[in-house]
């Protein structure tokens, strides 16, 4: 289990680095693209980052059941705590995250929509900081 537990943390920390430099860098700075040139801009964004965060976070979602399923040597809390902040950071994707890029992608540079994906990434964010926590102190 000392393996399964450590590529979790690896996951989970590629994650929240990734993740931080999103919600501090990243999705502010899309107000400062022109907005006649932030359609091509999201559309590049949107292409390009999902190399970079869809095979880790399926990985991760992957290695969190698996270790909420075989981490007998964990806590409950700590076996399906961790399972549920994962479950977190993707229902936040898809209810929150997604449905404001979809709105940018349609129509176009919109500092509210923008607000907006920068404020309800931060649930996202909180998770995986908070996972990342749970297994290093596991690790610990």
């Amino acid at each position: 289990m000392p393996h399964l537990l450590l590529l979790n943390f690896g996951l989970a920390a590629y994650l929240t680095g990734l993740i931080w430099t999103v919600q501090l860098v990243h999705y502010p700075g899309f107000a400062r693209v022109a907005p006649e040139q932030f359609a091509q801009f999201h559309r590049e964004h949107s292409t390009r980052i999902s190399w970079v965060v869809m095979a880790p976070m399926l990985l991760e979602l992957g290695a969190a059941g698996w270790l909420a399923w075989q981490g007998a040597a964990l806590s409950p809390a700590a076996r399906w705590g961790q399972l549920a902040l994962v479950l977190l950071a993707w229902a936040s994707t898809f209810l929150l995250s997604v449905p404001f890029h979809n709105r940018l992608a349609r129509d176009g540079y919109s500092y509210i929509a923008i607000d907006g994906l920068v404020r309800t990434n931060w649930p996202r964010t909180l998770a995986w900081t908070t996972r990342l926590g749970l297994l290093g102190w596991l690790l610990w």
